[in-house]
């Protein structure tokens, strides 16, 4: 099959086109033809090796970590799917190469593609709409009436969070460019505070909830903006040692990574707030939970640009250089 890989890490070069063996299907695996994959950060830093300690890949590596395709086979053993049926996931972290014409995924990471949605469209959800779901509901379990604020809410996490925690029931804040601002109140933000004209610490108090999707310096005012018992979680901050666990990461990692994040934790608690780093990870059933959000009209994607399978690597410099305007950059294989 045609994939878009690396060779080696660090290499500024980026992907490139070549040949890998069609994946082979296990008892409870899907392979799909991938019709569209989004491009995340997340590329960039595998490609750079940023987690090569933590997620050591077999190299040559194919990336990828978003897709929307068509089944066209099941292994034995599953239940949930047929051939022909429209899906989309994020593959397991571990099985990660949806910059490729087929994929086999495990049946429980993989749901049923939103109906009211093109490939594209729903290529371009799954990293970050699990990520959203991960943070809001399964983690800080955000209920109505709460304060919550979503930093850069017109990436592509931030899109999905606002929309996210406004369908909760929470009054949402936002940081975003004065030219986002429209678009993040249409998305349900409450607030917005231009991060280039203010300080959003000096304008916001009292928060249930700081989704951090920035991390450095941010990610330390953010604490500040936290009411007593509030949390913030963060997607760019240090890793913690609760990370390192759902890892299954020896004693030596385990204490690197508390370590890197002890600086914040111990600022955290002089405020009575609380840190949490959060790795999201697959999951076909919190799919399905976002589908019907999807399909009844609470959650809609956001697509910055489309670029075709054999401008991959076009498409992550645009990602990495910060080019894209708001939302998702996607790659189409057809």
């Amino acid at each position: 099959m045609k994939a878009f890989l690396i060779e080696r890490y660090g290499d500024k070069a980026g992907p490139h086109a070549g040949e890998m063996p069609d994946p082979r299907v296990g008892a409870d695996d899907v392979l799909v033809r991938i019709h569209a994959a989004s491009v995340n950060p997340l590329d960039v830093k595998l490609r750079d090796g940023a987690f090569k300690a933590i997620l050591p890949y077999r190299l040559p590596l194919v990336l990828g970590n978003d897709l929307a395709g068509v089944v066209v086979q099941v292994g034995s053993s599953v239940t949930r799917f047929t051939v022909g049926d429209e899906v989309y996931a994020r593959p397991d972290k571990d099985r990660i190469g949806t910059f490729a014409e087929l994929i086999a995924v495990h049946q429980d990471d993989l749901a049923p593609k939103p109906a009211a949605l093109t490939m594209v469209e729903a290529a371009s959800l799954p990293l970050v709409a699990l990520t959203a779901w991960q943070a809001l509901v399964e983690r800080a379990h955000v209920r109505p009436g709460q304060k919550v604020l979503v930093h850069a809410g017109s990436g592509g996490v931030g899109t999905i969070a606002v929309q996210l925690a406004k369908h909760l029931g929470a009054q949402v804040a936002t940081t975003a460019s004065t030219a986002k601002t429209d678009l993040v109140k249409e998305l349900g933000a409450d607030i917005v505070v231009d991060y280039r004209k203010q300080d959003f610490a000096s304008v916001l108090d009292g928060y249930d909830v700081v989704l951090d999707t920035l991390g450095g310096e941010t990610l330390e005012k953010s604490l500040r903006v936290l009411k007593p018992g509030g949390t913030v979680i963060s997607v760019a901050g240090p890793p913690d040692a609760a990370f390192a666990r759902e890892l299954g990461a020896n004693a030596a990692l385990r204490l690197v990574m508390s370590a890197l994040s002890f600086r914040t934790r111990r600022r955290a608690r002089r405020r009575g707030v609380t840190y949490s780093f959060l790795f999201m990870k697959a999951g076909g059933d919190q799919l399905r939970e976002l589908t019907a959000l999807i399909d009844a009209g609470k959650i809609r994607p956001v697509v910055d640009r489309v670029f075709p399978f054999d401008r991959t690597g076009e498409a992550m410099e645009y990602v990495e250089k910060g080019r894209a305007k708001a939302g998702k950059v996607v790659v189409t294989m057809t």
